[in-house]
């Protein structure tokens, strides 16, 4: 898989109560994917559809997860292509899957994104320092 452009967000939100739905939500809100104008939260049953398929090992169609949820298949590929950007969800041969088979490997993927992400604006910013001379 290839990401030539990635979206990381974080929100620290406060700590959930301990049900799995609650924990589900939190780490959504906390990658950025749910907001308020999710108003039947589509894309938390999304993601939540992905995770059961990865559970299951059968990747998914947007058609299939449309069909699913009862919802339009463009709403799908808007949800879709958000958790694509963020580097959770990767498509293949018209198939959508969660990018590994755990949520645990899900955020150590993304924190390896994220550290990459880092040392990159590091080493930028000391080219910039050299030029500026600070």
């Amino acid at each position: 898989m290839i990401i030539t452009r990635q979206r990381i967000t974080i929100i620290k939100n406060r700590l959930p109560k301990k049900t799995v739905n609650e924990e589900l939500q939190w780490l959504g809100d906390s990658l950025g994917l749910f907001n308020l104008r999710d108003k039947d939260k589509s894309c938390f049953r999304i993601f939540l559809e992905l995770i059961k398929a990865a559970k299951l090992g059968k990747p998914l169609t947007s058609d299939q997860i449309a069909e699913k949820l009862h919802l339009s298949r463009g709403t799908v590929i808007h949800h879709i292509n958000k958790m694509i950007e963020s580097g959770m969800i990767i498509h293949q041969d018209n198939i959508y899957m969660t990018r590994v088979d755990t949520l645990t490997q899900l955020v150590q993927e993304l924190r390896k994104d994220l550290d990459r992400a880092i040392n990159d604006m590091r080493e930028i910013a000391e080219d910039i320092d050299r030029w500026l001379e600070l």
